[in-house]
């Protein structure tokens, strides 16, 4: 073989190597997930009709671990539409409690304002959004304001540790890695091109197409891992939505539907302030 062959094999080699690194990353399991992500894992969320709120909340504080809870205690319903939708699943969720609880409502033009204080809660993503309800934000911005960040991405590190969500910075480097191997074989056959005695087709056909396929797999991995999509069917499975509103009474499991379905449990639970807060991705949903 040549020397521009050698430099073909080599970045090659270098490629699978990448991929193999960001692969361990994206896949290898982390945190205290037990192997199972199972529902049986929700006190309080799943197990019954009526989840109880903890000691010291009010009834629109979110079902999630209390202060005795073990450690692989729960994700509430913020932390369930985070694995669900991201950041703007979040923090739409701890405003629907904090609208249940009148601390905020509907602004002009489709943006949410604070209407009061935040009330009886501990839960940080609810006070970090309502804290950033200085002036009426839409929904996008509200996502994006230092408080409500740092609220959520802190929820994020739990999830992550619990092994729910891939850890933001392992991720970003799988990512990093996953992109980098296709440019790493494309300056290989490069590098043989310019030393005039290249692969043959039949070397770049073997190794190209696989390299690409193998990184566009890992690019298009969700944040969420296997046993949190898990968890969540099995939390569809037991809770499907009702075909009317007037079928669920407890707030608590309002957002529990708001969380496991998004817009749809929106619109059937909260039309009005869903639509004029602009909290729908399609705005021209109407509840029945």
């Amino acid at each position: 073989m040549g020397t521009g062959t050698w430099w073909w094999v080599g970045a090659a080699g270098a490629a699978w190597a990448e991929l193999l690194v960001a692969a361990v990353l994206l896949l290898r399991p982390r945190g205290r997930t037990g192997g199972t992500g199972s529902a049986d894992a929700l006190p309080g969320v799943v197990r019954g009709a009526t989840p109880s709120a903890p000691p010291g909340t009010s009834p629109g504080t979110p079902p999630g671990p209390s202060p005795g809870a073990p450690p692989d205690a729960p994700p509430g319903p913020a932390a369930l539409a985070l694995l669900r939708g991201g950041r703007r699943a979040a923090v739409t969720v701890a405003l629907v409690a904090l609208h249940q609880r009148g601390a905020v409502a509907a602004g002009r033009r489709r943006t949410i304002r604070a209407n009061g204080g935040p009330g009886r809660t501990r839960d940080p993503v609810q006070l970090g959004v309502h804290r950033s309800l200085r002036n009426a934000l839409p929904l996008r911005a509200l996502a994006l304001r230092p408080e409500a960040r740092r609220a959520v991405d802190g929820l994020r590190a739990e999830l992550g540790r619990a092994g729910l969500l891939r850890p933001p910075g392992r991720r970003r480097a799988a990512l990093l890695l996953a992109a980098a191997a296709p440019a790493t074989l494309a300056a290989g056959l490069l590098a043989g091109a310019a030393a005039r005695d290249g692969p043959g087709a039949w070397a770049v056909l073997a190794a190209g197409p696989p390299v690409l396929l193998a990184a566009l797999g890992l690019l298009r991995l969700p944040p969420a891992t296997r046993a949190a999509r898990r968890l969540l069917a099995e939390l569809r499975e037991r809770h499907p939505l009702p075909a009317h509103r007037r079928e669920v009474t407890d707030g608590h499991l309002v957002q529990l539907y708001v969380a496991l379905y998004g817009d749809p449990a929106l619109a059937l639970f909260l039309p009005r302030f869903s639509r004029d807060g602009g909290l729908l991705d399609r705005p021209d949903q109407d509840g029945p």
